[in-house]
């Protein structure tokens, strides 16, 4: 998903789905470790979504905090 598409969800939403990319990533690292083969390009993917989701939350936050001053 793109940065774009997230800027206009509801903040509860995106942490939501952050926790839920947080775990399938930690449960991905278990079955790396264990498989012959693993698929690199889907452990880069959830990293590179984590870092969006975190990165659209902090300019949510920032924006408030402007809003405020």
């Amino acid at each position: 998903m793109k940065a774009n598409e997230l800027r206009g969800r509801d903040r509860e939403d995106l942490l939501r789905e952050l926790e839920q990319l947080q775990k399938d990533l930690f449960e991905l690292r278990f079955q790396w470790q264990s498989e012959e083969n693993p698929s690199s390009k889907r452990r880069r993917d959830l990293k590179r979504d984590v870092a969006r989701y975190k990165t659209v939350l902090r300019e949510i936050e920032l924006q408030q905090a402007g809003q405020q001053d």
